[in-house]
């Protein structure tokens, strides 16, 4: 179970959309510099995580080895898609008041 599970239980009521709609309304209240920075956190955590990846498997093989897993769970998938959005959403505000 994700981080945010609880929060998922009737995301219309509580959020007024989606996490990931939600993201974006709150993406398009910040600064092009600040989201810029925080993107590029993303990125590099990504290429990080890639690379403890390729520790154990063939580098070039990657994409299919993703692809071919976000099918054994597509539903723990999503709902760990629903939490990385509201963990984004959160370091975003974070950020901002600051």
């Amino acid at each position: 179970m994700g981080k945010f599970d609880a929060l998922f239980e009737d995301e219309d009521d509580i959020f007024a959309g989606t996490p990931q709609s939600k993201f974006w309304d709150i993406r398009k209240q910040l600064s092009d510099d600040l989201f810029e920075d925080e993107f590029d956190n993303l990125v590099e955590r990504l290429a990080i995580m890639e690379m403890m990846l390729s520790e154990t498997h063939n580098y070039e093989d990657l994409d299919k080895i993703i692809a071919g897993y976000r099918y054994t769970d597509l539903g723990k998938v999503e709902e760990l898609k629903k939490s990385t959005y509201m963990e984004l959403a959160g370091q975003l505000i974070y950020r901002v008041s600051e």
